[in-house]
């Protein structure tokens, strides 16, 4: 029987494609991404979830070099910081050539360079012959394409598939095609600089004749086609300017953070090109997609989640989430795929399976927290960016998604907001955490829906108190007092409803039958980062999520360990998940725990250090810290992963109290706290209202200095003590 772990609803991942084992180099630019072993290669077997992949399709899934058919050795293999470039350097072992001559090891020096832009891989191979005779070598690249759709490389067996249709093959060039049950047809567009030696549907043969200290090279570009027969005309070198252009327009004006650590240095600078990475731009503006390689794609609450966590730094990414999924809410009843109106997306997906809605997640629903997290964005966004034209423009879909809240999300009119799914093949659970057991009674047991989640019902305070602010600002004063009062009368049924004194927090949730589930769950940290939960059950709350059946040394757990369903290899059921660490870092903070969201961000950091890159993936397995032993990895964790990239700006935010209010011009730190590990840290190019800040901060024994060392127009700085 196969290793299967469950991922999302229905779905598993074979644990044989393990992340932790391949080694594994990502690339990605719009809808296009490529994970590539350490070499540069696409293996065919045992590391299924390798490949380029674009439209939610793998188009390539061979891609194997060699020199004189056996593989070079590796030298180094790294994406550039900008994680825009994959480099490897190889050489070659000790290889018999054609007239019986022996070539020593490490005389052969073969580069590979390789981008994505715009639907096309890029790669360009240079071979350089170090020694003193000439050397006539073969270099060998195998290919394919399967063209199976992400769910079936995830897992899904499907009963019929399209056929592949003949493939084309010229001198320097072979196309690869196949045309889907969805009459869609797929191709492959493989083209050499140089003509090769053999070729065929599988395989490119080059022979080098290299003089002594000659360099050669050969350029390869591979255009993921969708209905179009051939290839543009973009060169290597076009697109390699254009892609370093890029990441330096990105970074000409963001805000830069940068402290006395060299190693935190490094996470946060991770952490930020995995993010421009992540980025798609889409009509609305930017989109961070969620995560390599299962949800490379649109979804509602990771992209709410992570503009949350970098809105400080970069409203742009906020505006554009706010602005899209306006776009996308839903106007009508679609049981189908759990629409309904005012109801803000869950996940957008392309592809053959989903345009024969064979997988409900073409423009799926199934998210019972994207509406009100897109409230508070709403809010949020405003708060900092002080944008009421944008706000005034969305402002009925922002009622729309109110009157989703109090009449679709509060399915059975209790006053809480609950879910009972509806699409066939559609997720069973519907909140952040939603594999199949994620959520259950004290003994082990599933509740009968519909469920109302702890953590929604805060989402739901804190998207009434941000609708508020908006009414406010634009004008209509009776709903928002309206809102406030409603927001409160939600906070007090809450506490009375959730609260379990035997177990010292707020239950997991309720079933259908109003019946709480008693499990000890990091949801109820969730409560914090909203502002729902009453000032004695955070205190609580905060006490034991940093117990030791919760806190690990490296974060916080999904569930404590003496639950019935505990199990720290599990998704949602005892591992620990950055972006959530993240979030209650927040709520520590809010309600003046400073020292623990210090713990938090310390843990995650120390995390880090360990990780390949310094890439925090979307979670690790919830083992206790061991001496001298980093994280153990999940198997089949997406990484990178936006909202976990995004997680190490919240901390910092969290920990410095900071928070701006664009509308009066005003920058607050409020007890501004900073780790052990960093003595001093600054803030660069800051943008508030029409101004600028750069700031810096100074820890203190007992106390962190702020100081302004640049102001461009008229913004304050306010520091709460």
């Amino acid at each position: 029987m196969k290793d299967i772990i469950e991922v999302k609803g229905n779905y598993y991942i074979r644990a044989n494609a393990s992340m932790a084992d391949a080694g594994s180099r990502v690339l990605k630019h719009a809808d296009t991404f490529a994970i590539f072993d350490r070499h540069g290669d696409i293996r065919p077997l045992g590391f299924e979830n390798q490949g380029v992949f674009h439209g939610g399709t793998r188009f390539v899934s061979r891609w194997k070099l060699a020199i004189n058919w056996t593989s070079p050795l590796l030298l180094s293999s790294n994406v550039k910081e900008d994680n825009d470039f994959l480099v490897v350097d190889l050489t070659n072992p000790v290889l018999h050539l054609a007239d019986g001559q022996l070539l020593p090891d490490g005389v052969i020096h073969l580069v590979r360079n390789a981008f994505l832009w715009e639907g096309d891989y890029f790669e360009r191979l240079e071979i350089s012959n170090f020694t003193s005779q000439p050397v006539s070598l073969g270099l060998e690249l195998d290919f394919g394409a399967d063209y199976l759709d992400v769910f079936e490389v995830r897992g899904t067996e499907r009963k019929q598939r399209g056929r592949l249709l003949p493939p084309v093959v010229d001198h320097n060039q072979v196309v690869l095609a196949y045309e889907g049950l969805d009459a869609v047809v797929r191709r492959t567009l493989i083209h050499f600089s140089t003509p090769a030696k053999e070729i065929s549907s599988e395989r490119a043969v080059f022979q080098l004749d290299l003089a002594a200290q000659e360099q050669k090279g050969i350029e390869i570009k591979v255009s993921c086609l969708i209905e179009k027969d051939g290839m543009d005309a973009e060169t290597f070198e076009g697109a390699f300017d254009k892609v370093h252009a890029a990441y330096q327009d990105y970074r000409k004006d963001i805000t830069l953070i940068e402290t006395s650590n060299p190693q935190f240095n490094d996470w946060i600078n991770q952490s930020r090109a995995d993010l421009h990475m992540l980025l798609t731009q889409t009509d609305c503006g930017p989109y961070p997609y969620a995560g390599i390689p299962w949800f490379s794609c649109i979804f509602g609450r990771d992209g709410i989640v992570t503009a949350l966590e970098t809105l400080w730094l970069n409203t742009e990414i906020a505006r554009g989430v706010f602005s899209y999924l306006a776009t996308r809410q839903a106007s009508e009843m679609n049981p189908t795929s759990d629409a309904e109106p005012g109801k803000i997306l869950h996940e957008e997906r392309d592809g053959e399976m989903a345009d024969l809605k064979e997988v409900p997640f073409g423009c799926y629903y199934g998210s019972v927290d994207s509406t009100p997290l897109w409230l508070m964005l709403a809010g949020a966004y405003y708060e900092r960016t002080g944008d009421k034209e944008l706000i005034a423009h969305f402002w009925p879909n922002i009622q729309r998604a109110l009157a989703w809240i109090d009449c679709y999300g509060d399915c059975d009119g209790d006053g809480f907001v609950e879910y009972r799914p509806n699409a066939a093949g559609g997720l069973t659970n519907q909140g952040w955490k939603d594999s199949d057991d994620a959520v259950f009674h004290a003994d082990g047991t599933l509740p009968v829906p519909p469920i109302a989640l702890c953590e929604v019902q805060g989402y739901v305070y804190e998207a009434k108190r941000s609708a508020a602010l908006l009414a406010e600002a634009l004008g209509h004063r009776e709903e928002a007092e309206e809102l406030r009062q409603a927001a409160e009368r939600l906070k007090t049924r809450f506490h009375e409803a959730f609260w379990c004194e035997e177990i010292q927090t707020y239950a997991l949730a309720l079933d259908g039958a109003k019946r709480p589930c008693r499990v000890r769950s990091s949801n109820a940290g969730q409560c914090l980062f909203s502002g729902i939960a009453q000032s004695e059950a955070a205190a609580q709350i905060k006490a034991g999520l940093l117990g030791e059946t919760f806190f690990t040394g490296w974060g916080m757990r999904t569930i404590g360990s003496l639950e019935a369903r505990y199990n720290p290899l599990s998704y949602h059921n005892g591992s620990v998940w950055p972006h959530d660490n993240a979030l209650i870092a927040s709520g520590f903070a809010r309600y003046g725990f400073k020292d623990a969201a210090l713990s938090i961000l310390t843990a995650l950091f120390d995390a880090s250090r360990f990780m390949e890159l310094n890439r925090l993936p979307e979670l690790y397995c919830g083992f206790r810290r061991r001496r001298g032993e980093g994280p153990t990895l999940y198997p089949v964790a997406c990484n990178p992963q936006a909202w976990s990239s995004a997680s190490v700006s919240f901390l910092i935010q969290s920990c410095l109290g900071l928070r701006i209010d664009a509308p009066a011009a005003r920058v607050y730190f409020d007890n501004p706290h900073l780790p052990e590990s960093i003595h001093n840290l600054k803030i660069n190019n800051l943008k508030v209202a029409s101004g600028v800040l750069d700031i810096s901060l100074v820890r203190y024994a007992e106390n962190v200095a702020v100081n302004v060392r640049r102001r461009v127009g008229k913004v304050e700085v306010v520091v709460i003590h």
